[in-house]
Order: C-alpha cells, then sequence, then structure tokens
C-alpha cells in the first residue's frame, strides 16, 4: 500500500501544498490521514478475520453493495492509471537526450507495464520496488533536512495566501483527494493479503503491525514533503509548471538546490522508478480487483489469470486513451484523478464501515470505541466536506 501511495498524493499534492501556502495545511493533511485511517486498516481487519477480500464482504451484503463498488472502482482504475502512467512518462522523458512527445513517453511506459505484468515478473520488480522507497525516503529526509539547515527562500517580508477561503476548495479537494491514497486501495490489500495468508502463516498481529507501519510512513512523508515545498519554493516566486516534463524538472531542482548539483539525475531515476513502480502497483491491483469483482457479479468465486490481463488490457486501453486527451496537461491530469478520488471515497468508506461492524472480527484487529468514533467522525468529514464541495461547485 505504502508503494502506491507514495507517488501523485505525496509527491505532487503535498509538494504543491506547502509550495503554494507554506506550513498552513500542515494539520489538515495530517487529520485527513488520521480521519481516513479506519476505512484503510477494514481491507486487513476484515480479511485476516474472514480470509475473504473485501469485495467478497460486499456481495454477501447484497449484490447491489458489490454493483456499486465496481462500477466506481472501474472509473477509479482508469482515471487513477492514467495519471499515474501521465506521470511515469514526464519523469521518464527527464532522461532522454531527445525530446520525444508526451504521448510516445506514455506508449513506452505503458508497454514496459504490460510486459512486466502479464509475463509474471511483478514479484521480482516487488522487491525492487522496497528498495527504490527506501531510497527515496532516504533522499527526501536529507533535503528536506538540508532545506531546514538552509532555511526558507521566503523573505522575511513575504505574506502567505490563505488556503481558508471558498476560492481554495478545490485545491484542498485535489489535496486530500488521493491523501494517503485513493481509498479503493483498500480493496487492492485486501486481496494481496489473501493471496499471501494462501501461501504463508500470518497472524492477526503481523498483518495488523505491517499495515501500520506503511501507513504512518505514508503519513510521515506527506508531512516532509509539504515542509520541502514549504521551505524551498514557498515565497521563491516560482510557479508551478503545469506541463508533465516542466514540472519533473521542478521536482528534480527541488532535491538538486537541496543536496546539491551531483545528485540531479540520482534523484530523477529515483523518483521515475519510485511512480514507474506504484504506476505498475495500480495496474496490477485495479486490474486484480476488477477481475475479481466482475467475477462474483456473475457468481463465480474464483478468477483466472486469462480473466486479469482482459482486465488489464481494458485498463491499459482506457487509460492511454484518457491520457491522449489530456495530452501533457500533468497537473490537470492529477488534479481531475485527485478530485475525483474525493468524490467517490465517502461511498467506500461507508461500505468498508458497514461490512467491518456487521462481521465478527479478531480481537487483535478489532480496535476498540476510539476506532469506532474515529470511524464515524471520517464518515461525517468526508460526507460533509463532499456536501460543501457540491455546494460550492454548482450552487455558489
Amino acid at each position: 500500500m505504502a508503494t502506491a501511495a507514495i507517488g501523485g498524493s505525496h509527491l505532487v499534492a503535498s509538494t504543491q501544498a506547502g509550495a503554494q501556502f507554506g506550513w498552513q495545511l500542515a494539520l489538515l493533511i495530517f487529520l485527513v490521514n488520521v480521519l481516513k485511517y479506519p476505512f484503510f486498516r477494514a481491507g486487513v481487519s476484515y480479511t485476516i478475520s474472514t480470509q475473504q477480500t473485501l469485495q467478497n464482504g460486499y456481495y454477501q451484503m447484497g449484490k447491489g453493495y458489490l454493483l456499486i463498488s465496481f462500477v466506481l472502482n472501474m472509473i477509479a482504475a482508469v482515471v487513477n492509471s492514467a495519471a499515474l502512467l501521465l506521470f511515469s512518462a514526464s519523469l521518464l522523458g527527464y532522461f532522454l537526450p531527445i525530446n520525444l512527445p508526451i504521448l510516445w513517453l506514455s506508449a513506452i511506459v505503458l508497454m514496459a507495464s504490460l510486459v512486466i505484468l502479464i509475463a509474471g515478473h511483478f514479484a521480482a520488480l516487488n522487491k525492487v520496488a522496497k528498495l527504490i522507497m527506501l531510497i527515496l525516503v532516504i533522499a527526501t529526509l536529507s533535503a528536506t533536512a538540508m532545506a531546514f539547515y538552509q532555511g526558507p527562500v521566503a523573505p522575511d517580508d513575504f505574506i502567505s495566501p490563505s488556503p481558508w477561503t471558498l476560492a481554495t476548495i478545490a485545491f484542498l479537494v485535489v489535496t486530500m483527494g488521493w491523501m494517503p491514497a485513493p481509498i479503493e486501495i483498500s480493496l487492492i490489500t485486501s486481496l494481496w493479503l489473501k493471496q499471501q495468508c494462501a501461501s504463508q502463516k500470518v497472524t492477526p498481529r503481523a498483518a495488523l503491525f505491517d499495515f501500520n507501519l506503511g501507513y504512518i510512513t505514508t503519513l510521515l512523508l506527506a508531512l516532509v514533503f509539504l515542509a520541502l515545498g514549504a521551505l524551498v519554493l514557498h515565497g521563491s516566486g516560482q510557479d508551478l509548471a503545469t506541463g508533465g516534463v516542466g514540472f519533473s524538472h521542478q521536482l528534480v531542482n527541488l532535491y538538486a538546490s537541496t543536496i546539491g548539483e551531483w545528485s540531479r539525475y540520482l534523484i530523477a531515476l529515483i523518483a521515475f522508478l519510485c511512480i514507474f513502480g506504484s504506476c505498475i502497483t495500480v495496474y496490477d491491483g485495479y486490474s486484480r480487483a476488477l477481475a475479481e469483482g466482475f467475477s462474483l457479479l456473475k457468481g463465480q468465486n474464483q478468477t483466472t489469470n486469462k480473466q486479469f490481463v482482459r482486465w488489464l488490457l481494458f485498463v491499459a486501453t482506457a487509460s492511454f486513451s484518457i491520457v491522449l486527451f489530456f495530452n501533457s496537461a500533468l497537473l490537470a491530469m492529477l488534479g481531475f484523478a485527485m478530485t475525483l478520488a474525493f468524490i467517490t471515497t465517502p461511498m467506500f468508506a461507508w461500505l468498508n464501515h458497514k461490512l467491518v461492524y456487521n462481521t465478527e472480527i479478531k480481537p487483535e484487529v478489532r480496535g476498540g470505541l476510539a476506532l469506532k468514533l474515529l470511524s464515524y467522525a471520517g464518515l461525517i468529514y468526508l460526507f460533509g466536506f463532499l456536501a460543501l464541495f457540491i455546494v460550492w461547485k454548482w450552487f455558489l
């Protein structure tokens, strides 16, 4: 989950939040992660208790629940995969000695992803992705520590704009949409955990520890990326580029300007591999989730590799079509994906909440009254802010 999460939400949303508003959104980012925690945790607590996936649980609650989640998941799969595909392609363009159109770069990344997944090399890539993620974390912490030492670039008399206005609601929604990741990633986490339990013994405590470690890591890194944006870009007079390659150059410059010029291409490679790993992870996870959901809707309990490949090709084709539409407008594409994620999040949160609190969960992962109250608070926040966004978007 951490590999899927530390991508657009961190490198883009958190960095943008720091660049535009300094430290003002730090508490909001912290609270968003905390309030979404129970709904991500549901993928672990339900699966480790029942040995079934969340989608199995939706189906048992009623076919209508599964149908709602399947339709929302199919839309999210296409849009979110397209956003990460475009981001990966823009970072790839940083290395090449010739300027290729972003569509060509996207096609290269997509074909590489399909070859890796269809040939069955994802397990090997997953191991490498953990090392890449570790290097990115070390590099980011180092860059942030050096930025703290050097001090903020904003002049002493610089006045930060306020994020607490009606005009910034759209930006707040974009920031929160993928923070720490779209909630439907819990369906993918549930699938992966079920597969892991089938091949080895996983105790409830071990599963919860793994999840909590990954979740806390994503939360802390969101704040670290915000700090990097606040220290290096906020008040600098630079506007964030909207084009893919232009934004990628700015992102790499964040590190190079603090760590040193020697690190430029190393950081660019790490960032590309990180986002490429996230891209492959979501193509794999979403396609598996869609294959499982479709099979359950047809009354089948098992999915075959052929079904997975069909859904993978569907998601790949549809996501590339969206990239054709957005072309090089990376920030517009990411903003659209994050806004859509925010709109669909309350429904997935409600489904996970309803499922967990209508199932006999093992004591080690059940949680107490505090977790239940946090879950209700999360639902109130998600549906409340969604209502505010709808009123702002269509009635003000």
